[in-house]
């Protein structure tokens, strides 16, 4: 058994200490807004942060946690993902929607480090984060936008 910081709780799961957070979250807790994407830490869809940074959950084992703080798309609260939301909304960045919990856990978390990020800024930080549909330029105006409403 062990116990981890999720979305502000403390939880314990019975699964051993190499299993991928990703699972973790999706099979033991249901926390089924993180994705599985490509399991190799290449596409992004299972982006979370740990204690504030994003990582990939899917290459993440559970003993790696230890006590820091995990925050899922389902907990992910405060002004960044809020204008962050309104914006992809706005310019209707979603297409077919599968990467997009991902893309939004990875903006977020450049705007929690980085308020007004440039154009390569924006680009570095979403470099890992695949979409299949090809928004990415909605989604670089999206991030402009949120920092526009942020201020």
């Amino acid at each position: 058994m062990t116990t981890i910081n999720i979305n502000g709780r403390r939880l314990t799961v019975d699964a051993p200490p190499e299993t991928p957070l990703l699972w973790v979250l999706r099979t033991e807790l249901d926390l089924r807004g993180t994705k599985f994407g490509c399991g190799k830490a290449l596409c992004g869809a299972c982006t979370v942060h740990l204690a504030g940074k994003a990582v990939r959950s899917c290459v993440t084992p559970l003993a790696a946690v230890g006590e820091r703080e995990v925050t899922t798309i389902e907990g992910v609260a405060g002004p960044e993902i809020t204008a962050l939301r309104r914006a992809w909304l706005d310019i209707d960045v979603v297409q077919c929607g599968y990467c997009q919990s991902g893309q939004l856990m990875s903006a977020c978390a450049l705007l929690m480090s980085t308020p007004a990020p440039t154009d390569a800024a924006i680009d570095a930080a979403m470099a890992g984060n695949l979409c299949r549909c090809g928004t990415y330029p909605r989604i670089r105006a999206a991030i402009h936008q949120a920092v526009k409403s942020a201020r």
